[in-house]
């Protein structure tokens, strides 16, 4: 990991950009050290396009005593170009926009490859951020594409609970993997997500293995989360990573 640049928030959050080989990424963390680190997951729209809403929610969990830290997603931001997976989101909008159901296929293309390269990385991402001495146990998930947070709830036993939002779309494939997921879970979902099966969602949750696992439904589209929805998702996150 080498860092590229430091800045102190107004807030007193140190945020430093980092490179970990050709993945770019952002870790903040708060006065307090060494603190819990929350991995902040995203959509494949870019760190750059994303940053404000990153930072906002980076700024939130430090006032709550958590370091945060995100990566670029591969194909994303500056990273290569990816051809198959550009030519899915093309499917993607091409179906949506004529009206048309989205096809298992091109679900499949966009999200399973995604998760099969982003996976990885994380996990290196988080082998090179727990070994900084600012950064401690425990380890949680927020957000992001929740494919990606369900693997990574599988298959990486730090993580310790997870926050997935669920706004995008799921393989049928990872509902096996679902049933894998024993960490507890708070999961968002906006009842109106207009790029969201509802009853898919709904589904998806049932199929968690978690003991531990809540939903918190609200009126509106997918980017009309209200505040408090945020509040909830902190106070979980402090009972299990505290």
């Amino acid at each position: 990991m080498h860092f590229t640049s430091e800045q102190r928030l107004d807030d007193g959050v140190l945020e430093r950009e980092f490179t970990l080989g050709e993945i770019p990424g952002i870790l903040w963390t708060p006065a307090s050290a060494p603190a819990p680190l929350i991995l902040l997951g995203h959509p494949p729209l870019g760190l750059r396009k994303m940053y404000p809403r990153l930072v906002d929610r980076a700024r939130h969990s430090a006032a709550e005593g958590f370091a945060t830290a995100t990566i670029e997603l591969p194909g994303s931001g500056d990273r290569p170009r990816w051809p198959a997976v550009e030519q899915a989101r093309a499917d993607l909008r091409r179906a949506m926009a004529a009206g048309e159901p989205v096809s298992d296929e091109i679900v499949d293309a966009l999200i399973l490859p995604l998760v099969d390269k982003a996976v990885p990385e994380w996990r290196a991402a988080l082998d090179a951020l727990l070994a900084l001495p600012e950064i401690g146990g425990p380890v949680g998930y927020s957000g992001g594409v929740i494919s990606i947070g369900i693997r990574l709830a599988v298959v990486e036993p730090r993580i310790v609970a997870a926050g997935f939002f669920a706004g995008s779309f799921v393989p049928r494939a990872m509902f096996e993997e679902a049933r894998q997921v024993t960490i507890p879970l708070h999961v968002l979902l906006q009842w109106d997500d207009e790029g969201n099966n509802r009853q898919q969602a709904l589904d998806l949750f049932d199929a968690f293995g978690s003991k531990e696992k809540s939903l918190h439904a609200n009126m509106g589209g997918h980017t009309g989360v209200p505040q408090f929805a945020g509040d909830a998702a902190a106070q979980f996150f402090t009972r299990h990573l505290k």
